[in-house]
């Protein structure tokens, strides 16, 4: 077991990682290029929500910092860095090499370097210790060891936790194995399972959310189907669910920076060894078509209602990729806007975990305070637990007469009763 651990990236996956080891007694480094980032950390503040300042002033065995003097004594380098795509949807693998680069500037003989970052299966072998040893002058194996443990944090998850969700570790070889695993099992009480190699862990990871984009796509084209035939999807749903063996997935929006995302590192790789992806290409079709299906299906219900484009008012609400997170990376609440505007509708948007000023950075719009009224349709993007307490009154009070209730995630479904009322 080592002393002293650094994690690099202090995000959804970082933080947890950090505050779990330094309660366990090791001496934790939580590094991050954002100077922002690091600041609000050493005042207690997590903007995700994942910590109380309670917790964080209480905890004296996590320093954070982005100098990176204060992590050159580490034994431990953690990388959880995002791994995104770029706009053509190729990985961007930059924040990853910019991560290794930093462990490499700082690696001494004996270290260990594991990434938790999402990758295709060779990533971590062909594209960062190739860095790690041209930086470092070191040789891999000889000199340093290295391993892959995929993060499997479920953001805003207060069940599902770093503790309790069985671990995928692996090592370059038997002795680093070992040793990463064990020292994984001193925070996950769930246990850790030892893949037999870093691309069978790399691989591991990557398929989890392949499937479930794969299978929500599935459910997202039925969806479109059923609509065309008036049949209430999630009705459809509940009958096949009565079978043991059927899966249980729903229709919605698949955005974020894992389900919407990994599927193209998958992808990209099998593209370069000579196949096309079919299965999963067509999934990621459909999932990314989503936001534009229900935006312009939204446009057609208030023109059909007799609404003028230019003179409709729709109220988007959740701007967020998921419910009760702060989150706005790759939110396809985004591509339903973007279609409602598309066809001159007056959209405004309310959420109470996003940050205005970063929607409008990323995406160019803003929030508006709270709703007025009165709106010809209002759109229902994400669960937040903010509107699931509300009722039809609530929004009989903001809709004009015939006005749209679109709920993207069936959360009022058999509680609206005299509203228009639509959902996937």
């Amino acid at each position: 077991m080592k002393e002293k651990i650094c994690i690099i990236g202090l995000g959804y996956v970082g933080l947890p990682l950090s505050y779990s080891f330094s309660k366990k007694g090791f001496q934790v480094v939580g590094y991050d290029k954002s100077k922002k980032r690091i600041e609000e950390l050493k005042k207690s503040y997590d903007k995700n929500g994942e910590f109380s300042k309670k917790e964080l002033i209480n905890n004296k065995g996590l320093i954070f910092s982005n100098n990176i003097q204060d992590i050159e004594n580490s034994n431990v380098y953690i990388v959880t860095v995002p791994t995104p795509v770029k706009k053509n949807k190729i990985p961007n693998l930059n924040p990853l090499l910019k991560a290794t680069k930093t462990v490499a500037e700082c690696l001494r003989i004996n270290d260990i370097v594991i990434y938790e970052s999402t990758v295709f299966p060779g990533c971590t072998e062909e594209d960062c210790i190739p860095v790690l040893e041209k930086m470092s002058g070191l040789k891999f194996k000889d000199d340093f060891k290295v391993g892959y443990s995929p993060e499997r944090i479920n953001p805003g998850d207060k069940v599902n936790t770093l503790s309790s969700i069985i671990k995928v570790s692996s090592g370059c070889d038997k002795e680093s194995a070992e040793e990463i695993a064990k020292t994984y099992e001193l925070v996950v009480s769930a246990g850790v399972h030892r893949a037999s190699s870093i691309k069978v862990a790399e691989a591991a990871k990557i398929i989890e959310n392949t499937q479930r984009d794969v299978n929500i796509a599935l459910i997202n084209e039925l969806s479109m189907i059923f609509n065309k035939m008036n049949i209430n999807t999630y009705e459809v749903l509940e009958a096949a669910g009565t079978k043991w063996n059927f899966l249980k997935f729903q229709p919605g929006l698949v955005g974020g920076h894992c389900i919407g995302v990994d599927p193209y590192y998958l992808t990209h790789k099998a593209k370069g060894l000579g196949y096309h992806a079919q299965i999963i290409n067509s999934g990621r079709a459909v999932n990314d078509s989503m936001g534009a299906y229900v935006g312009r299906t939204v446009a057609k219900k208030i023109i059909a209602a007799g609404t003028p484009m230019k003179e409709s008012r729709v109220l988007v609400m959740g701007a967020t990729f998921k419910e009760d997170v702060s989150d706005i990376r790759n939110s396809k609440v985004v591509d339903v806007i973007n279609e409602l505007k598309s066809f001159s509708c007056n959209v405004e948007v309310i959420d109470p975990h996003a940050d205005s000023n970063e929607l409008m950075h990323e995406y160019g719009f803003e929030l508006v305070e709270k709703p007025t009224s009165k709106y010809h349709a209002i759109v229902v993007a994400v669960n937040h637990q903010d509107y699931k307490i509300m009722n039809e009154a609530d929004y009989q009070s903001l809709l004009s007469d015939n006005g749209l209730l679109v709920d993207l995630k069936g959360i009022y479904r058999n509680k609206i009763n005299n509203l228009n009322y639509w959902t996937l």
